[in-house]
């Protein structure tokens, strides 16, 4: 993997996710990577988070940059995602790489039995902005 990103994590979001992990631990390789993230994150209150940064239910426009396509989706918890297709969850490995990056951050995510994805934020609107 690449060097990775410098992130900045929510306090709240961090202890929500750090509960999902436990109660999930060793299911899927994304929540062994996602805690993996979590374990070298900066860890902020809400109210000090820079408005560029992706937090959970933050709006994300982003580069996938092996297709060169450019997808906007809602990062959200597991049980949020439903029908919407605007919606990515925490636990997809698109979700999962892209907490805590800032606009311009790039991020290299390896998928099991696949070649790594390549993301690239390029816009963050925060819930309630």
């Amino acid at each position: 993997m690449s060097e990775l990103p410098f992130i900045v994590v929510a306090e709240e979001d961090y202890n929500r996710l750090t509960a999902l992990i436990e109660r999930m631990e060793g299911t899927s390789d994304v929540i062994d990577g996602l805690e993996e993230e979590l374990s070298r994150a900066d860890l902020k209150p809400s109210r000090e988070m820079p408005e560029n940064v992706v937090t959970m239910n933050s709006r994300v426009r982003f580069l996938d940059e092996d297709a060169n396509q450019e997808h906007e989706m809602t990062l959200v918890y597991p049980h949020e995602v439903g029908e919407a297709s605007d919606r990515v969850s925490i636990l997809a490995p698109a979700g999962a790489a892209m907490l805590g990056l800032g606009i311009g951050d790039r991020i290299e995510w390896p998928m099991k039995g696949r070649k790594p994805i390549h993301l690239k934020v390029v816009g963050v609107t925060r819930a309630g902005a």
